[in-house]
This record gives C-alpha cells, structure tokens and sequence, in this order.
C-alpha cells in the first residue's frame, strides 16, 4: 500500500534489536473499512432492502468522513502544500480513492440493486418511464405538496448566489430569453425543502399490483419549466454540497459553553465546502460555475448516475417494510443474570452482571435506573450524557427523579459530534427542574459511560453503578454491540463516585483503586500493561494479548504492541474500523494479526484481555486506541474481576469473533483487507450469528 505515514523507529531494548515500523495512513483505512462495509451491498445471502441500508449506510459514513476528515487535505491542496501529512498529493489520492468507491455504490445500486428490486415489483419510477395516468398523479403531487414550498432564485447582482445548506438537496438551472425586465440573468437555484420526504409511494390503482415510487428530485425536474414562465429551461442539474462540520470552539476563550455551541450550530450548516455531488449529465459550464462559487478545485467534483444523496434511500426500507426482504426479526432477550421483577439492589449484593447488548435487552439498563427512581432510599443519581437520543425514556427518568425530590447529577457532553443540540436541549431541561448539570472539564469530551446510584440501607450508604462501553441510548443499543456492567463493588463504585467529584469540583483527583481513567494514566497503564507481558514472553513464559476496538491510531501504544510482539508475545487484534498497525510485517509484526468484523450488528464494544502464564486480566472500557481518547477526552477502563463473567466475556467477545468465519477480514501486510470466507472452501460460522442464537428469547433462563 503507498499511502503510509513516515516511519516510526522503535528504540533498541536490551535484547532487542530496533526495527522499524510504518503506520497505515488513516484517511485511507476509514476508506478501507468503508468498502468493507460496501461488501454486505454486495452479498447475494443478505436481504435486498438490507443490501440497500447498508449501501445508505457507506452514504452516510462518507457524508461524515467528508464533513469531519477532508478539509486539510482540500486546504493543503489549495496552497500548494508539498510537505508533511496534508498535501497535495494526499488531497489527490484521498479523492481518487473515494471516486472509485462513489463509482462502483452506484454502479452497485444502478445495475444490480434497481433490477434486482424490479424482479420484486418494486419500481422507481422516472419521467421518461411514467404513463399518463402516473404524470397527472405527480403533477398533482407536485402542485399540491412541492410547489407551495419552493422559491427559485433568479442570479444578478440584487440576487447573489444564496446560503446553500450542507448536505441539502438544490438543483442549478441555465435559462433562455429574457426575464420580466428584460434582462438575460440566465442562472437560476432552486433549493429544496429537508421537510420534503425523499421518496414517495405512488399508488397504482386497478391491475398494476407492483410497488411504485417517485423520487422528490425527479418529481421537481419533471416541473422545473413551470417555476420559470416565460423562460427556456436549458441544462440543469440537481446538486449537493458537503461542508466541513466539525465544530470548533475556543473553551479557554468562552465564558458560557452552551450558549458557544448553540451558536456554532447556527453555522454549521454553512462551513468550508469540501465536496459537490452532481447528476452525471450535468453540462461543463454549470460544473464549473458551482465549482468556482463553492471555491472547489476539479478533483472535488463527483459526477453521480443517480440521486446525489443515497442516504435519503433509506426512506425506500420503509415505505416497502417487506419481511420477506428484511433480515429476520430479532428480540433481544432479558438479560440472563436478570430476572425481571427482581431488586437490582438485592441481586448486586451476590455479584457484578453483565449484559451483551443487542443480544440481551437495553430494558435491563432502564430497569436499574427506573428502580432507583422509584425507591425512596435511593437520595443521589449521577450520570454521564454522551448520546441518548432525542426521544430518551432515560431522560425523562432522570426529570421524574428530580421531581420525587432526590439529587440528580449529570455530566452532559455538550461536543459529542452530530449529538450537540440533542444534548444541549437535555441540559437545559434538566436545569430548568433542578438538576445539578455539569459539563465536564474545559478542553475534554467526557467519554465515559457510567451511572451511580447511592442508597441508604440502614445506618449506611451503599452505592451501586452501571458502566458501559457504549452510550445511554436505547436506539443504538438494538443496533450497536456493546457491554453493560452493573456493580456494587465498593471500591470500584467509589472510584466511580471519585471520578463524578472531580468532573463537577475539578478538584484533584484521589488515587483510584481499579479504574484507568484518561487522561491521567489509562494510555500510560496499556503501555505498563503491553510491556510487562513483553517482559513475561521474554522470560519464556506463555504470553497473549487479545484486543478488541473501534479504531487503533495511537501511536504511543502501537508502538508498544509491535515492541511486545517483537519480544514473543502473540497478538490478536480484532477492529472494526481505522487500523494504522500493519499485521504480519516479516521481521516487523510477525506475532501480531489484526482482524475486522463487519455483520448485521455495529461492532462497538472494547475489551482488553492480557495473560502471562497462568494470570490473565480482562478490562472494558469506553475507550478506542486513538491519541483523542487517551489524552483529549475523559474515558474510563475497569476491571473484570469475577472469574465466571471474565470467561463469559472472552468467549464472546474475542474468542466467537477470533473464529468467525463468515463476516471477518484479516488485514494483510500490504494493508489490503482479505474476508476469510475468500480462502476457505466453505464459510464457516458467523459471531454475531451464533450470539444471537445462544441469546434468543426461547433460550432464556440463564446458562
């Protein structure tokens, strides 16, 4: 692979030598999972509508790799930039390598999954294809629903160019003759309302029984000549831009945060554009013209033989909500270490639970929190808020336990990206009731997940806790792999307690006696931890690392792992996304192997498992291995302690996705992913498969 990152030499150890070591580029190995995730659009053994979501769902991860990742390359590029990690060749090969990945979605939707759906009587149905009957139908769609909405805006110099939104739907017109004052002001944008849906449902009365649908966009190119009377409707096109979102906020420079992001999210909308996505047949002339309003050079141009948002397809899922095209329903079943109606406080007491989301239900989580809601022993709550959606029962159960009068604590991430408002909305009303709302530490997103609950049983108080490495919402939890941790540990819950006082106080925090937290030393105990099992395989003992992440982009501890599989030590890393460590290197990584599961399910769970001989420790944490996480947000790693879940959460969580047959990718030493099922003559098992097998509700009743 070419697009590597400068070299990193490792320092000589005593009995090493020191090699060295290239790092993946990042940009290109998002891209890389990305195609990965493309791969389920393509398999014929997954439903159509799903092949469709997930073909929505590389739209839509892409969306936010333009909006968060492109703007340094675009801006390096602008200025020439020869040297270091934005240029003008990585701004070059990013767009070349996302192109080709924009060609063959459409290639993929046009000429497998559009006839494909056909043979299912479900249609799209164009101008060019639409009887009589269907062009009166949407020509009183249009006049009744669409027209009312728009408002063409002619160009000259009372009328510049107007605000276009990120991501918004426009198209741009070239018109003949003369307009109402004589003048030839020729370009004309008509912008097109988000409250519009994307795709409609066009009924098909007597004996056509297929499912038909129009698109908004074809619907408004079929009219466009009636929003300009009097006019030649030449070219046209519809359009896209794609604006750089990532918000940025001087928090040394604010004196209120949230009333500085409810700002910034006002222009949001209106950042750097990055990219412009046009219909294929769309004329040189008004390509350039866009390019140059949009101050965007060629290479950010991306000609598309279809819709310019695939994303909005997903409305099709909906609108058709066919079983028979769908992945068979699956309910999550109770948790097994739970049985409902059972106090969480009597059944912490005998020990720690856990729960494998989507497997087992979120319901479990809410249960705990309703619980200590309703108990009037239960005085304090405190939470972390990262993501938890718009629609939260959580939240309303954190209002109603203000209202019964206990103390309520939460620490709410105002800058948990594309979630701002949500949570500024929640934050706010929480306050207005009395909560005691936080925002963590200037400078620091507050990553971490946990719930703590105080309670008084009898002359004491006894917290309970709830960790996870994923967020409070029910929503993602149906669809995102994680691990939920419930705990009356007294130590561990005053670690927890520890950790809420000084996110509130920002006092100095006390030692903590089984939590890694970052910033202040989760990213130095991984290193401790990576190198003492290197000691252990120096010494000839048994050594093992299994890790299982989102994303690994830390150098400080790739660097560890390639220093620990240089001493002996055999190593498995299983993540999903971006992975900046090369496996298998001769001389270089040979004992470490890296593997990416991509299924039905979001994999998002991280679990570290380290073993020296017979010893072995398990932690989970809130925590990919990236630099943000270690050193620029609040995250948190703790213990499994109890031996019976520890094996629990090996078996599942490493071991099943070690052996998955069906849904892995190895990574090469090239830096190219290989799915498993491509070497061996049959595919073998699937982990999420099995899991969700062991876990269906007729197998509830524990293990």
């Amino acid at each position: 692979m070419s697009d590597l990152l400068p070299s990193f030499t490792l320092p000589a150890q005593s009995s090493d030598a020191a090699r060295p070591v290239r790092f993946l580029d990042r940009d290109h190995s998002i891209l890389a999972f990305n195609e990965r995730v493309l791969d389920w659009a393509r398999r014929p053994d997954v439903p159509l509508l799903e092949r469709l979501r997930f073909l929505c769902i590389v739209s839509s991860n892409l969306d936010e790799f333009f909006e968060v990742r492109a703007a340094p390359h675009l801006t390096a590029a602008k200025g020439n930039e020869q040297k270091g990690l934005y240029t003008v060749e990585s701004f070059a090969a990013l767009s070349a390598a996302a192109h080709d990945m924009v060609a063959r979605q459409y290639s993929l939707y046009n000429d497998d999954l559009l006839p494909q759906f056909e043979r299912q009587g479900i249609r799209i149905v164009s101008h060019g294809d639409r009887n009589a009957a269907q062009r009166r139908w949407v020509k009183a769609y249009f006049e009744r629903e669409v027209r009312p909405l728009l408002i063409p805006v002619g160009l000259d110099p009372s009328h510049p160019f107007p605000q276009v939104a990120n991501k918004s739907l426009n198209f741009i017109v070239r018109l003949g003759g003369h307009d109402a004052f004589g003048r030839q002001n020729e370009i004309a944008i008509v912008k097109i309302p988000r409250v519009l849906p994307r795709m409609i449902h066009m009924p098909t009365p007597g004996v056509n029984k297929g499912r038909l649908f129009v698109s908004l966009s074809s619907v408004v190119r079929a009219h466009l000549a009636e929003l300009f009377p009097g006019r030649e409707v030449g070219q046209f096109s519809q359009f896209r831009v794609t604006r750089h979102s990532d918000l940025a906020v001087d928090e040394d420079d604010v004196k209120n945060l949230r009333t500085a992001l409810r700002q910034g999210l006002e222009q949001r909308h209106y950042g750097q554009a990055v990219r412009l996505e046009v219909s294929a047949g769309c004329s040189e002339y008004l390509a350039n013209f866009l390019l140059k309003q949009f101050d965007l050079p060629a290479l950010s141009l991306y000609r598309v033989q279809g819709p310019v948002n695939l994303v909005r397809l997903t409305q099709l899922v909906d609108l058709v909500n066919d079983p028979k095209l769908l992945f068979p329903h699956y309910s999550a079943s109770y948790p097994t270490q739970l049985q409902p109606g059972q106090s969480f406080f009597e059944r912490l007491k005998q020990g720690d639970v856990s729960i494998h989301q989507p497997f087992e239900s979120f319901d479990g989580v809410l249960a705990f929190l309703r619980e200590a809601v309703n108990d009037p022993q239960v005085l304090a709550i405190k939470q972390t808020i990262y993501r938890t959606g718009t629609d939260s029962e959580l939240m309303l159960l954190l209002r109603e336990a203000v209202r019964l009068g206990k103390e309520v604590t939460v620490v709410v991430e105002l800058k948990a990206r594309f979630d701002e408002e949500a949570n500024i909305n929640w934050a706010e009303m929480l306050e207005s009731i009395g909560a005691q709302v936080v925002y963590g530490v200037v400078g620091l997103k507050t990553h971490a997940k946990m719930l703590l609950v105080t309670r008084r049983e009898g002359r004491h108080l006894v917290r309970y806790a709830h960790l996870s490495t994923g967020n409070y919402n029910p929503r993602t939890a149906r669809l995102y792999t994680d691990i939920s941790y419930l705990t009356a540990d007294p130590l561990l819950t005053l670690d927890i307690d520890n950790v809420f006082v000084h996110l509130a106080s920002q006092s100095r925090l006390p030692k903590l006696h089984h939590l890694w937290l970052a910033p202040f030393q989760l990213q130095r105990k991984l290193i401790e931890k990576i190198d003492a099992i290197g000691e252990a395989a120096l010494q000839g003992k048994d050594a093992r690392i299994v890790a299982k992440m989102n994303a690994l982009t830390d150098e400080d501890l790739m660097l560890a792992l390639v220093r620990a599989g240089q001493r002996g030590v055999k190593i498995d890393l299983i993540v999903r996304g971006a992975c900046m460590l090369p496996a298998q290197v001769p001389g270089v990584t040979d004992n470490i192997r890296v593997r990416s599961v991509i299924g039905r399910f979001l994999e998002h769970s991280r679990v570290f498992y380290f073993r020296s001989a017979s010893e072995e420790t398990l932690y989970l944490s809130s925590a990919d291995w990236m630099n943000r996480n270690m050193l620029r947000r609040v995250e948190l790693a703790w213990p499994v302690n109890d031996p019976v879940l520890r094996q629990r959460i090996i078996d599942e969580c490493l071991v099943a996705y070690l052996h998955d047959g069906r849904d892995a990718w190895d990574l090469q030493p090239d830096g190219t992913y290989m799915r498993v099922d491509q070497r061996a003559k049959a595919a073998g098992h699937g982990a999420q498969a099995a899991l969700m097998a062991r876990y269906s509700p007729p197998h509830h009743g524990g293990k």
